[in-house]
């Protein structure tokens, strides 16, 4: 399943599955494929980008987000997502989590912004969306888990790594990192010095305008 994830930079992801294409926070696209589905997890700017979704919809595409971003798109089926909601879209079970700030004030809980956990091709992928370590994490099981790893806005590679031994995925991949804050670094720490021999980790190839 790993293969078919496509690590856009930033929290933007492509995943192909099972003839359903999921984008994660559609950000500085420069090779738009058409989305069934797209998952907003935040208002900011780098991660609700009208102008990106824009590149990846049609009519029938189906787009979560919570409201103070489900407003910004003009084309697709806008579907208004809280933490603890539970869909099935096109076959895929998503559940909607918190993502939140714990000792900084970016991503305040009252905000309601979010995570994804979603079954496709028969995994459970954890979408963390932009969150500190937080105590909800020890409920949460996933085969795969995408986390923040940067610091700054969201949890440092020593957070992330602690948050992975919480979730305990199959496969932990990094991400937050090289576009607006964070370097290859903090993807090397995460996965070397923090999680080697514990979580298997995967650090995905930048496919977006920021790769090589």
């Amino acid at each position: 399943m790993i293969e078919n994830i496509h690590w856009l930079g930033h929290d933007s992801f492509r995943i192909d599955a099972g003839g359903v294409v999921i984008y994660t926070d559609p950000f500085r696209i420069k090779k738009p494929v058409r989305a069934d589905l797209v998952l907003i997890t935040h208002e900011h700017y780098d991660h609700c980008s009208p102008e990106d979704v824009e590149k990846i919809v049609d009519e029938k595409t189906v787009i979560l987000a919570p409201p103070d971003c489900a407003q910004k798109f003009s084309k697709g089926k806008v579907k208004i997502v809280k933490p603890g909601g539970k869909l099935d879209v096109m076959g895929v079970e998503i559940e909607v989590v918190p993502a939140y700030n714990i000792n900084k004030k970016f991503h305040p809980k009252q905000n309601q912004w979010v995570g994804y956990i979603f079954t496709a091709g028969g995994k459970r992928i954890y979408m963390a969306g932009d969150t500190d370590h937080i105590p909800e994490m020890k409920e949460f099981r996933a085969d795969i888990a995408l986390l923040p790893v940067s610091g700054t806005y969201v949890m440092t590679a020593e957070e992330a790594a602690r948050a992975a031994l919480d979730i305990r995925p199959e496969i932990a991949v990094p991400m937050h990192y090289g576009t607006i804050v964070g370097t290859e670094d903090d993807a090397d720490r995460f996965a070397k010095k923090s999680l080697e021999g514990k979580v298997k980790t995967a650090i995905l190839k930048n496919e977006g305008p920021a790769g090589k």
